[in-house]
């Protein structure tokens, strides 16, 4: 990605001297499937005779002017920037471009629905692509007023950020297509972006909200024709209403801009993104085949999280991505609490450990982790910075903060910081103001500890108790790795549990400040130790818990007899924990799970569960037992999902995971019979998407071949049904398979984004790891063609996604470190995503020694 980049200090030098005003970008979508036109007009000031430059990202630029003199584009245009020299005070410049469509997510990306043919547009800008749409200082501390005049086919719908006006159409010429402009207000000053346009033969439907300020917000939702019917706008609508009510109430500030559409696009990278009153979402969810609660209730935390963005992001932005925490931790805690407060989704605190934390606890163990306050040094950086520190441990940190400080303080100081620093840009400090202000408490200290350092730390109990079973000391410690070992402040609930009548239920709690080495908690000497002593409780805390002897021993037998689900939740992440860290087996952990998941009642708990079953069986087993430990699995998640109500969560839940943990011919026969209808399980519905499934389980065990494949494509020729096909093809266990789908997406480049991630995830499919071996030379050939080649999207689908971890050998261990040691000069941000494989790889090699220590005892 050469000449493609800009560093932070760079920044920071042309917004000491320019300052924006406006853009009117003219963009013309009928040139053909490879261009469209671009021609922008900036006004912006500046230190009269300074220098600076402007990014564009363009196949050709035809026109350059600056105040009314004409620039030749081949002198000032290379490396993805305009150079810009002898600036007056005000200044207008005039880009005519024509810039390239994308198959990547990145930029203005054009698909091709297989179903009609039907063309459909949409941008995608964070973090550095609108200057492949148009000429742009790119860096959110540059805000301006956006006008876009668009032209498209007449029989297009073309939304943007402000409200969609009566297009012009235009007389077409004999025989072509009718085409029409749409010319769209100015949107308000805003960061570039979150600006958007979406194009196509969308199917829209319509509805509205009154403001807290009185005003009609209008209402849309989009979706491509020939998912339309899937769309159930009226849930949208809904959740949408009771994120509106409750984010002005707490916010204390009315939505900010004119109308609110979201919009569901194809072939999306992430779950949504936050343009500013044009939110665009994954087609994951557009459920056209049923689902688990898991991902409904994902798809409300979604909506929830874009619609906090409209005031913490759109309308306060920050100066440089090194505060895009404040953006995402703000969205991910402001979402999960209006989830459990304002919807029916009541245990989404629950959904938040099982999931968000768990992330964020992975990530921060890893070489690359981060202070939440991250050091931003260039675009790279901020490309490889959306993870689960940014997101998940900010959302946590702020959900003790605010625990700390008081909720309705917390609220109070977040609402003098959008009114204060509205249409502006920011840094943490300005909302560190205002929160102290607010509750009264110096949070500077607070804030070096849990925003300015890096790592988890791990609380576990000390106690002892008379012969008679009362307490006579309780405390807990703390540790903290030896690579970041700050020691930090928690707001931290203890609990008590004892088993009644079959049911682990809590008899007492407490809530208590932790700090340092070792605390005392003198309150809960003289009570009678519990059965199960849980640290943490209610989940207030960010860090690693530890459970005692006698704790441990109850909640092995016991876990599914805890009633309440986020206690639950909070002793599987603990078990999960000691697995991961290889304080113990991952064949224990693998029976805790089998023993207790079947009487799980939380769908994101379920799944998340799931996944790391397959992640200990397939890589944290020893080797020796890895084997008969696999069959071991599928076969009890067979059983399980026998066992589970008929046409349940968990039903679908345990068949998907079967499918995926297929071992011998019986295993793949139950799928095929399944997947024919010759075996039925009562409630289970083979419908497209879980059909699909089935029958990459089959391909994973080589029960299936590329002409049944293709067979299943041709009956579901979809987009969905392509990304299923690839990733089944990918998943056979053979070597030409293989081969084949590593030329096909590294040795070219002409897949879109969601058929290179499908791909991947079939490629390296565990039961298939037996053929990787043979990779391993190849993939570390292609890590710097492919980053020097392709845009960061496809390069980190590539690089992360076709890494042969499913080997979890050493061998694969010493290739990797060979490679980071002889390439100290690549990029930082890839060696970041090659060590991130590595620590993987270390980590289950620990984990397979661990688990070998168990058989051997």
């Amino acid at each position: 990605m050469p000449g493609e980049n800009l560093t932070r200090i760079e920044a920071q030098e042309r917004r000491a001297v320019i300052d924006t005003r406006s853009y009117e970008i003219a963009l013309d979508l009928t040139k053909g499937a490879e261009v469209f036109g671009s021609r922008s007009v900036v006004r912006f000031s500046a230190t009269p005779g300074s220098f600076t430059f402007i990014d564009l990202i363009a196949r050709e630029v035809r026109e350059i002017s600056l105040n009314g003199e004409q620039l030749d584009p081949n002198e000032v245009f290379a490396d993805s920037r305009i150079a810009l020299s002898g600036l007056q005070e005000e200044n207008v410049l005039v880009v005519d471009a024509d810039c390239l469509y994308t198959n990547t997510g990145e930029g203005l990306h054009r698909f091709v629905d297989p179903v009609d043919g039907e063309v459909y547009l949409y941008t995608q800008f964070e973090v550095p692509d609108s200057r492949r749409v148009f000429a742009v200082f790119e860096q959110p501390d540059l805000k301006a007023t956006f006008q876009f005049t668009v032209t498209a086919p007449a029989a297009w719908t073309v939304v943007s950020n402000s409200p969609t006006p009566e297009p012009i159409v235009h007389d077409p010429s004999t025989g072509s297509e009718p085409t029409a402009t749409w010319g769209f207000e100015p949107t308000p000053r805003i960061s570039s972006y979150i600006t958007a346009l979406i194009a196509g033969p969308y199917e829209a439907t319509f509805s509205e909200l009154t403001s807290a300020s009185g005003r009609v917000i209008p209402l849309g939702v989009y979706g491509r024709k020939s998912l339309w019917q899937h769309v159930d706008a009226e849930d949208i609508f809904e959740k949408t209403r009771q994120g509106f009510a409750y984010f002005e109430s707490k916010f204390g500030v009315p939505y900010p801009f004119a109308k609110y559409d979201q919009l569901f696009v194809p072939e999306f990278n992430a779950g949504a993104m936050e343009n500013a009153g044009a939110v665009t979402f994954t087609e994951t969810y557009v459920f056209r085949s049923k689902v688990t609660d898991a991902v409904k209730e994902r798809r409300v935390v979604t909506i929830l999280h874009e619609l906090a963005h409209m005031w913490f992001g759109d309308l306060v932005t920050m100066k440089w991505w090194n505060d895009l925490w404040l953006n995402e931790s703000f969205a991910e805690w402001a979402s999960t609490i209006a989830t459990a407060e304002a919807t029916e989704w009541t245990e989404a605190w629950t959904t938040f450990n099982a999931m968000e934390k768990t992330w964020a606890y992975r990530q921060d163990q890893l070489p690359s982790t981060h202070p939440i306050v991250a050091e931003i040094n260039d675009l790279e950086d901020v490309q490889v910075n959306f993870d689960g520190i940014t997101y998940a441990k900010g959302g946590s940190v702020l959900k003790q903060l605010a625990a700390w400080v008081g909720i309705e303080a917390f609220f109070a100081g977040v609402s003098q910081y959008f009114q204060k620093h509205s249409w502006g840009n920011t840094e943490l400090n300005d909302l560190l103001v205002e929160l102290e202000a607010t509750s009264g408490r110096d949070l500077g200290t607070w804030s070096k500890k849990w925003l300015e350092t890096a790592g988890v730390n791990t609380l576990s109990p000390v106690i002892a108790e008379d012969a008679e079973g009362v307490i006579t000391r309780f405390a807990v410690t703390q540790t903290a790795p030896a690579d970041y070992p700050t020691i930090r402040p928690h707001r931290l609930g203890i609990g008590f549990y004892d088993l009644v009548d079959g049911t682990l239920a809590r008899r007492h709690h407490i809530e208590v400040d932790i700090d340092g080495d070792r605390t005392e908690i003198p309150e809960l000497n003289g009570r009678r130790r519990p059965d199960l002593v849980l640290l943490n409780d209610e989940d207030l805390a960010y860090a690693k818990i530890r459970l005692d002897e006698r704790s441990l021993a109850t909640a092995i037998a016991h876990l599914s007899d805890i009633a309440d689900p986020l206690a639950r939740s909070l002793v599987w992440g603990a078990a999960w924990d000691q697995t991961r860290d290889a304080e113990s087996a991952a064949s224990d952990y693998i029976d805790l799970v089998l023993g207790n998941i079947g009487r799980e009642t939380e769908s994101t708990t379920v799944r998340t569960t799931l996944a790391q079953l397959q992640t200990a069986v397939s890589l944290y087993v020893a080797p020796e037992s890895r084997a008969a430990a696999r069959e071991k699995v599928a076969d009890r998640l067979w059983a399980l999902a026998q066992e589970a109500a008929p046409g349940g969560d968990n039903q679908l839940q345990f068949v998907t995971a079967f499918a995926n943990s297929l071992v011998t011919p019986e295993h793949a026969g139950i799928v095929g019979r399944l997947r024919s209808g010759e075996e039925t399980l009562p409630g289970l519905e083979i419908d497209a998407d879980l059909s699909w499934q089935l029958l990459v389980g089959l391909a994973t065990v080589g029960a299936t071949d590329t002409q049944a494949i293709d067979a299943a494509l041709a009956a579901d020729n979809t987009a969905k049904g392509a990304e299923f096909a690839w990733m089944a093809k990918a998943a056979l266990p053979t070597p030409e398979a293989k081969r084949a789908v590593w030329d096909a997406l590294v040795e070219h480049d002409d897949q879109p984004n969601t058929i290179v991630r499908s791909a991947a995830a079939g490629f390296v499919h565990p039961s298939g790891a037996a053929v990787l071996a043979e990779f391993v030379p190849a993939y570390f050939d292609m890590l710097l063609p492919v980053w020097e080649s392709r845009t960061y999207q496809i390069a980190q689908y590539l690089i992360v996604g076709l890494y042969p971890k499913a080997l979890a050998d050493t061998a694969l261990r010493d290739a990797t470190r060979s490679w980071l040691s002889a390439h100290q000069d690549a990029a930082p941000a890839l060696r970041r995503l090659v060590a991130e494989n590595l620590a993987d790889v270390e980590r289950a090699l620990a984990a397979q020694a661990r688990d070998a220590d168990r058989d051997d005892s």
